[in-house]
């Protein structure tokens, strides 16, 4: 794969790339990048969980070796339960991302507390908090605290560390949702002035949940992959999807980012009466036809939750095998 087919493959579905001219400087002359996302472990792994991983996928097979934080001292700090519990969650979080696809012998899977409490770790977020206001820590955090209105002093750390994790795992990509961006531009602004490179970062866009709203795990507004083939098709069925409308539509969503990245082409199925199949090679097309008013919403659902199906069956089959 050439250098131009490489960035074209890391770009895709991303929301921005800082910079794409970086990028283009380190496929040229880095033959192994690294890349890497962090999570904090969750109870469920769902479809915006998938986000990154689609794009941790794009990244292996452009050539990027792949790092997944699984970042247990960020979710304590976040008030996530206790290090036993959320050890045991990290366990379950890397299974599932193994069970989406990631090669295990390609991806370096990584615990937070394995690093994160070394002499050298911990001086380097003193020296970072000595170069950040507390104004700009608590921006950087406004997107994914959960205490954004009465934050603990925790969470003035965890920006932080997030910065200092791109450093100590000698990632060139850091790879995040748009609700990261702030963090990451701290990491590019502050980790210069410790003596560390400044990251390249991407961030994918953020799912709207299955109701129109914020994708919440206390709304339960979201597809687990763990959920079973008749569950996505309820959840599909009962899904917010306005005729004619691509903006804020979650159905519409799940078949731009999750569906056509894996399918080259899919087939809508429709009785004879409403004008029989209908084949797309591309989101545009389907996009195209979706808002002209030529393909039903109802239609459209069917669509997804088969297709969707298609994909969580290997998931949900793979989680099995490993005990999960």
């Amino acid at each position: 794969m050439d250098i131009q087919s490489r960035v074209e493959l890391v770009k895709r579905n991303a929301e921005e790339i800082v910079t794409e001219e970086e990028l283009k400087e380190l496929l040229e002359t880095n033959e192994k990048p690294r890349a890497y996302v962090g999570y904090e472990p969750s109870g469920e792994i769902h479809l915006g969980h998938m986000m990154t991983v689609n794009k941790l996928l794009d990244l292996q097979d452009a050539g990027f070796d792949v790092v997944v934080l699984l970042a247990d001292v960020h979710a304590y700090l976040n008030e996530k339960g206790d290090f036993d519990e959320i050890r045991r969650i990290a366990d379950y979080n890397k299974a599932a991302f193994i069970a989406l696809g990631l090669d295990e012998s390609k991806t370096e899977f990584v615990l937070g507390s394995e690093f994160q409490l070394s002499k050298d770790y911990v001086l380097d977020v003193l020296k970072m908090a000595r170069i950040t206001t507390v104004n700009r820590a608590r921006r950087s955090m406004d997107e994914v605290s959960r205490r954004k209105e009465d934050p603990m002093v925790s969470q003035m750390i965890y920006p932080l560390m997030q910065a200092l994790d791109i450093a100590h795992l000698r990632i060139d990509l850091a790879v995040g949702g748009i609700d990261q961006r702030k963090i990451h531009m701290l990491a590019r602004e502050n980790l210069p002035r410790l003596g560390y490179r400044s990251p390249i970062c991407l961030h994918t866009p953020i799912l709207v949940g299955l109701d129109g709203e914020k994708m919440s795990s206390s709304k339960g507004n979201y597809i687990s992959v763990r959920d079973d083939e008749e569950e996505v098709y309820r959840k599909i069925k009962k899904a917010f999807c306005p005729p004619k409308q691509i903006e804020g539509n979650p159905v519409i969503e799940i078949m731009k980012y999750h569906i056509f990245p894996r399918f080259e082409k899919v087939v809508v199925e429709r009785d004879a009466k409403y004008g029989g199949d209908v084949e797309y090679s591309s989101f545009e097309e389907l996009a195209k036809d979706y808002v002209e008013g030529n393909l039903h919403p109802l239609d459209l659902k069917n669509a997804v939750a088969t297709y969707l199906n298609k994909i969580l069956e290997k998931t949900r089959k793979r989680l099995r095998e490993m005990g999960w």
